[in-house]
């Protein structure tokens, strides 16, 4: 992105807290040492405080420096904004948008997103980072992404949901597993069988401990992780069952691998997957249009999964 807009002094800073030496940032950005250091001068002078701790091994940010760099950062987030927002008053759809999503989405709905981003609107430039739902909120808030594709969303003084849907909890089971011709389970039926579970960490987990406390001590020697992957493996395999959303496992079962089978317990409460963005800023037009196609394009994708066990 061409920075005329941003001030020589902070570009020039920046390339000092990023290689921690003038003289490593005058060879990057192809300017005399003697000028960035000029720059850096002029702007401790200016602010009465020194930006950097001049140590032997490099130069780091003092705590005035650190609230620089923020507001350096800031000012090119902004203009990032800004120019996207000029190229759309011209009736040009591109532009740059920051989305931040779920990990366990990286290999099934993300992929199909994307692709129907791109057909739809090849000149939008996209920059995809996973977080978990707490994560995602906090990137929304302190505008480190534009949009949230996520679990758990909801409404809030700083957020605000455009579009959620529901995702019931269900048993994931290999197709040749002895509970795979059943229709409906109960959580009872499952802890009579090997489960992986959840770690502590995501939201289901926590809330399937809060609520059903009994089942974490009456399952049989239960597996943990934190890893997705390995859980469909398990499941694919058929050595494991586990308690999930169809979106998690939706690619195994619209592979054939991979059975879903709802939950009879009334008291289960549903997760949901949203789409959110910061109720503090307005959206722009390459991530308004964004929004309204992931949202449309996720109800697809969970209609083509629902399809083979409707």
């Amino acid at each position: 992105m061409n920075t005329y807009l941003i001030p020589k002094s902070l570009k020039y800073f920046l390339a000092v807290v990023e290689h921690s030496s003038v003289q490593a940032a005058a060879r990057e950005i192809a300017i005399s040492a003697s000028a960035i250091d000029r720059q850096i001068l002029l702007l401790e002078e200016d602010m009465g405080v020194s930006l950097f701790d001049r140590q032997p091994r490099g130069m780091r940010p003092t705590a005035a420096g650190e609230l620089l760099m923020g507001l350096a950062k800031r000012w090119m987030t902004d203009l990032k904004r800004t120019k996207t927002e000029i190229s759309q008053l011209k009736g040009l759809h591109h532009g740059h948008l920051r989305l931040v999503a779920m990990d366990s989405h990286a290999n099934g709905l993300l992929p199909y997103l994307i692709g129907a981003l791109a057909r739809e609107h090849p000149d939008i430039a996209l920059e995809v980072k996973f977080a978990t739902p707490d994560e995602a909120s906090q990137m929304i808030i302190s505008d480190e992404a534009d949009l949230a594709i996520a679990f758990n969303l909801s409404d809030q003084l700083q957020i605000h949901v455009l579009w959620s849907t529901q995702l019931p909890l269900g048993c994931a089971v290999a197709n040749a597993h002895a509970l795979a011709e059943k229709s409906i389970l109960r959580l009872k039926d499952v802890v009579e069988w090997p489960l992986v579970v959840q770690s502590r960490t995501l939201s289901i987990r926590r809330y399937l401990e809060r609520q059903y406390p009994w089942l974490f001590t009456d399952m049989k020697a239960p597996l943990t992780t934190n890893s997705l992957q390995l859980l469909k493996n398990l499941v694919c395999a058929g050595s494991h069952i586990a308690l999930t959303s169809e979106l998690d496992i939706a690619p195994e079962i619209l592979l054939g691998k991979v059975r879903f089978i709802s939950l009879a317990d009334s008291s289960l409460r549903p997760q949901t997957i949203s789409v959110a963005f910061s109720a503090t800023r307005p959206l722009t037009g390459i991530a308004r249009i964004a929004a309204k196609l992931i949202s449309e394009e996720t109800e697809r994708y969970l209609h083509m999964v629902r399809k083979p066990t409707a």
